[in-house]
């Protein structure tokens, strides 16, 4: 079982991969549980996951990397008890940390083969973000191990290149890929490093 944390701040474009992803696994036949920690941002809808064939399983407001760690690990727990899925992937709020998501999972001891963290970041608001709030972006996105440049389709070449060039230098050795969650572009390369 492999554990894949979707990262990012609000509005980056969290929902669309996970949902993206999640019908990803099933085409490829494996079974899928997907938990996200709902805070007022657009919800995944656990009817709709349920008709694509995911366990779905919504963790209320509060931040399951702190005030909701314990209903994180007992989740957690309860689905590999309950489902025993090949993939859990886990949505944290846009201002969790996703190194302390991380912990909690390990803490939960129901032993994946691995736990990753995908951040995802939208091009078109990435330099207000890093005007704005640019440590906690970088405390995000640094402990991604594969970083998602979002609106590829819709961003000005120049934009790309500043958001790239900030992610390295703040990010060294992370693979960073443009995606369109609108289109499509680029997902065949994520579902490529994805297990």
């Amino acid at each position: 079982m492999y554990i894949y944390l979707i990262c990012g701040f609000f509005g980056s474009g969290k929902t669309a991969l996970l949902m993206d992803l999640a019908s990803m696994y099933k085409e490829r036949g494996a079974k899928v549980a997907v938990l996200v920690n709902v805070s007022g941002e657009v919800n995944v809808d656990g009817n709709t996951m349920k008709e694509n064939g995911c366990d779905s399983v919504e963790l209320p407001d509060g931040c399951i990397c702190c005030s909701l760690a314990e209903v994180l690990e007992s989740s957690l727990k309860n689905i590999k008890k309950d489902v025993d899925p090949d993939v859990i992937l886990i949505e944290p709020s846009g201002l969790a940390l996703p190194h302390k998501v991380k912990e909690v999972v390990k803490r939960s001891m129901i032993d994946p083969d691995g736990i990753y963290i995908v951040g995802i970041v939208d091009v078109q608001r990435f330099d207000g973000l890093v005007k704005k709030r640019e440590a906690f972006l970088r405390q995000q996105m640094s402990s991604a191990d594969i970083i998602l440049i979002n609106m590829c389709d819709l961003a000005e070449p120049a934009e790309m290149e500043a958001a790239i060039e900030w992610l390295r230098s703040e990010c060294p050795g992370r693979p960073i890929i443009p995606i369109s969650t609108r289109t499509g572009e680029n997902l065949d390369k994520v579902y490529e490093m994805m297990k």
